[in-house]
């Protein structure tokens, strides 16, 4: 029988919006994440930082991620994905009037780690809440709505950062103290003050989200996940049989969580190698560009103000990039694009490295410098960014999702911390020429996990993936017995 077409099965507007709503936490993330790259500058001459402080100051909020993901998946098994959002959205108020107010260094610090915790939180939470509530075959597609979010994010931080340092070079002083304060002389405090208007607005809305049908079941709330199943495949009838796959893939009733992924040696493989996969990729250079990216355009000599306009443009390709990886991600596939993105990405931080090394003899312009820069950040963004987030709220059985994303999730904050923390020494003591060498490097293991250790998922249900690794676990317990039995029959031959 003829199947109908998809939009006569799925209610796609109301996925649309419930994803979009959803993805917003990402561009608190991508805002919060790089709005610091602006101050950098700023809180280290303000504050006479040193370069080991400078990166405490840029990776206190990565200790705050840390945090944030080791809690995400209890908050948001325990009280619902929703609910968890609206914590992860109030942090990020809460951050940045801090930020703004804040009377010293140490208490700077302090609001940036309760930022840090609402990162955490969102980058689990997102995800995995628009994969619950997709279909399989757009769900890159609408995960990746939240990569995108977070590259919206970036370029208004960058905008933002570009526009209020000019605001306060360019506009007279109103004799207002704190308004001045805040806009004039220590301009730092409003690019970090402005993520309350954004945190405000997702605080509000997030409300207007239903909870994920799949936590609805895993709680025993059947009749609100299929309310919420019906109206997303536009059928009770569609929404029940919905519901009834579900059922099957958590129809075994372990004692805990933790105990279900104990019992599982293929499910731990996987959530390894999600974190193999989830630190590596903070290697490869790209937070070490959003974070310092001002501070490493100035070393080739550009001033302050050019090195922002030049950040700026350099969240626009990433936007951008990010908005074609979203079109093409579930038709190339996962596995395609990081190919391609990565051999580019190699290639870009060879040139960038190859510049630092030569550029001053040979007098090369910086625009050549920028040019290498947006490469690396086209193909990073239209591979590694784009897919991270999708494979890691995809790859997972619904039962130990929040768990395992929560494990990936802290080691892809240990990485990021680490390079938050190490790249000003990077650049000081490896120099920039090296710093790039190291990150073209660290490229290679990742794509050679993504070559042997994981399976394409593009096109799949999350329960066909489930089935994956479930067959995995079968594999490996008929090879035991197999093995067992074949140990007995030597025994009784002897």
């Amino acid at each position: 029988m003829k199947q109908p077409p998809l939009t006569e099965k799925i209610n796609l507007l109301y996925v649309l919006f419930l994803s979009v709503v959803a993805a917003l936490g990402g561009f608190l993330f991508g805002y919060d994440t790089a709005v610091i790259s602006g101050t950098i500058s700023m809180v280290t001459a303000q504050y006479g930082l040193s370069s080991v402080m400078q990166g405490w100051y840029v990776s206190s909020a990565l200790v705050g991620s840390i945090g944030g993901v080791l809690i995400a998946g209890w908050v948001s098994d325990r009280f619902g994905r929703k609910s968890a959002m609206a914590i992860s959205a109030f942090f990020f108020f809460l951050s940045a009037l801090g930020c703004a107010l804040a009377h010293s260094m140490d208490t700077l610090i302090i609001y940036r780690i309760l930022g840090g915790i609402g990162i955490g939180m969102i980058s689990i939470i997102s995800p995995m809440y628009i994969a619950e509530i997709a279909f399989a075959k757009i769900r890159g597609s609408l995960v990746s709505l939240y990569q995108l979010a977070i590259t919206l994010g970036f370029l208004a931080a960058f905008i933002v950062n570009f526009q209020l340092l000019d605001y306060s070079l360019t506009v007279l002083p109103t004799g207002v103290e704190l308004y001045d304060k805040v806009f004039f002389t220590e301009v730092w405090r409003s690019m970090l003050g402005m993520e309350t208007i954004p945190a405000g607005i997702f605080l509000i809305i997030v409300f207007l989200l239903p909870e994920s049908p799949r936590w609805l079941h895993m709680k025993g709330r059947n009749s609100k996940a299929i309310q919420v199943l019906s109206k997303i495949h536009n059928s009770p009838e569609r929404g029940k049989a919905q519901l009834e796959e579900m059922k099957l893939g958590l129809a075994k009733k372990d004692s805990s969580n933790w105990e279900f992924l104990k019992k599982k040696p293929a499910l731990i493989k996987a959530v390894a190698i999600g974190c193999a996969v989830a630190i590596l990729g903070q290697f490869m250079g790209v937070n070490a560009v959003l974070y310092y990216g001002p501070t490493i355009f100035e070393k080739s000599g550009l001033s302050g103000g050019d090195a922002l306009f030049y950040q700026v443009l350099v969240g626009g390709v990433n936007a951008l990039t990010t908005v074609l990886a979203l079109l093409i991600i579930d038709r190339v596939g996962r596995k395609k694009l990081v190919y391609y993105g990565v051999s580019g990405m190699i290639i870009c931080l060879l040139l960038i490295a190859g510049f630092f090394y030569k550029g001053d003899v040979w007098n090369l312009p910086s625009e050549l410098l920028l040019s290498f820069f947006l490469g690396y950040i086209f193909f990073t963004a239209i591979s590694i960014s784009a897919v991270i987030f999708v494979l890691l709220s995809e790859m997972y059985p619904t039962k130990i999702r929040g768990i395992a994303m929560s494990i990936s999730g802290f080691a892809l904050w240990v990485g990021t911390f680490l390079i938050g923390q190490f790249t000003p020494w990077l650049l000081e003591n490896l120099t920039p020429e090296g710093t790039f060498l190291f990150f073209a490097t660290m490229c290679l293991p990742y794509m050679y996990i993504i070559w042997k250790l994981i399976p394409e998922t593009t096109g799949k249900t999350l329960e066909e993936i489930e089935a994956y690794w479930f067959a995995k676990d079968d594999l490996g317990a008929a090879a035991t017995s197999r093995e067992h039995m074949s140990e007995k029959m030597v025994r009784h031959l002897k």
